[in-house]
């Protein structure tokens, strides 16, 4: 038959699966449990090189943010809204360790094409301590509101997007393709997020999501637009406000509630940054997908190969699912073969 395939989630992941189709002029349907908080709608966006407590370069940063630019710009273009913003990204760095360790890292070839030459200038009156950082370039911030709302719309218009509650049961597979709700497809993606743990072909991926909590906060940064990061980062929005996050908790009860300890830690960092008087507006809760020692997972069932999966994005979706929604197009279309280290095969127990 010939190609039409069913994405299951329009989260980050989701779209850009969409979006690949669109590009390849192959149809597709996208189907979406519109929930009000999803990991990708409570996502700040950040696309940042120099990452992490060992201050690393991101994994294959080079060759995600070069494919990211293109494609947000492409989409930002064909729905005439702007949503992907480079953005100077300053790291500040905690304690005499980390400034040791940055003195050796900052030395080594892969640094070298995301520094900004000049040490960043920063007001010690709207930060405490800004001596001792660095500025990063090649940094980004992906507006995933506007992203996935103007993405929907755009679907919807095509007759490309609806919504329903999919459950497993009711997409049935067989050696010709794939039928749901009355329709047939060449395959179905299941890219639905942290969620996926519970479907029964998919239980045996070894999901290790963690619950985040971002911040939106008033405070008065003097014209910083600039991405500040010291214990937790700070997103400056063109209205006055902040973003600001974020927490990790790999244990939790519920999926839209922060621990109070958490919440605790984060608001004790962002005070021992900021030297401005500062207000709490809004606080956003959801589960990050994260597969346990994976950037990423992706391809067909072992049993059913009219049915794929991709997930475990993380906090890396706005860099990595373009990239990665393209790879796995090529392998469902065209036969390309996966990349070792994301292929879902790989993983299989």
């Amino acid at each position: 038959m010939s190609s039409r395939i069913l994405i299951i989630g329009q989260g980050l992941a989701g779209t850009a699966l969409a979006w690949r189709l669109w590009e390849r002029g192959v149809p597709f349907l996208i189907v979406d449990r519109a929930e009000a908080v999803t990991s990708s709608k409570v996502a700040a966006g950040l696309i940042t090189p120099i990452t992490g407590m060992r201050l690393t370069v991101s994994w294959r940063y080079e060759m995600f943010y070069r494919e990211a630019l293109c494609f947000y710009r492409a989409c930002g273009k064909q729905l005439k809204r702007r949503f992907f913003f480079p953005r100077g990204y300053v790291r500040l760095l905690k304690n005499e360790p980390e400034i040791a360790k940055w003195h050796k890292r900052r030395r080594d070839p892969d640094m070298q094409p995301f520094l900004h030459r000049q040490t960043p200038e920063l007001n010690a009156k709207v930060l405490h301590q800004p001596e001792n950082g660095f500025q990063q370039r090649h940094a980004a911030w992906l507006d995933t509101t506007t992203y996935l709302e103007s993405s929907r719309r755009f679907f919807e218009t095509l007759g490309s997007y609806t919504t329903a509650d999919v459950q497993p049961a009711e997409v049935r597979d067989d050696a010709d393709g794939v039928e749901w709700s009355g329709q047939r497809f060449s395959h179905v993606i299941w890219a639905q997020g942290w969620h996926a743990k519970k479907h029964p072909l998919f239980h045996w991926v070894p999901f290790q999501s963690a619950l985040g909590t971002i911040l939106t906060v008033q405070a008065d940064l003097q014209g910083e637009k600039r991405i500040l990061n010291r214990g937790c980062w700070l997103l400056p929005h063109s209205d006055g406000t902040l973003r600001v996050g974020s927490t990790y908790e790999w244990q939790f009860a519920a999926p839209n509630m922060s621990s109070p300890v958490a919440l605790g830690e984060l608001d004790a960092k962002m005070r021992a940054l900021l030297a401005v008087p500062i207000k709490l507006l809004a606080t956003q809760t959801a589960v990050r997908p994260i597969i346990k020692n994976r950037q990423a997972l992706m391809g067909t069932h072992p049993s059913h190969p009219r049915v794929a999966f991709f997930n475990g994005l993380g906090s890396k979706g706005s860099l990595r699912s373009p990239w990665l929604a393209r790879h796995l197009i090529d392998h469902l279309l065209d036969g390309s073969p996966l990349d070792e280290e994301l292929d879902l095969l790989q993983n299989e127990v």
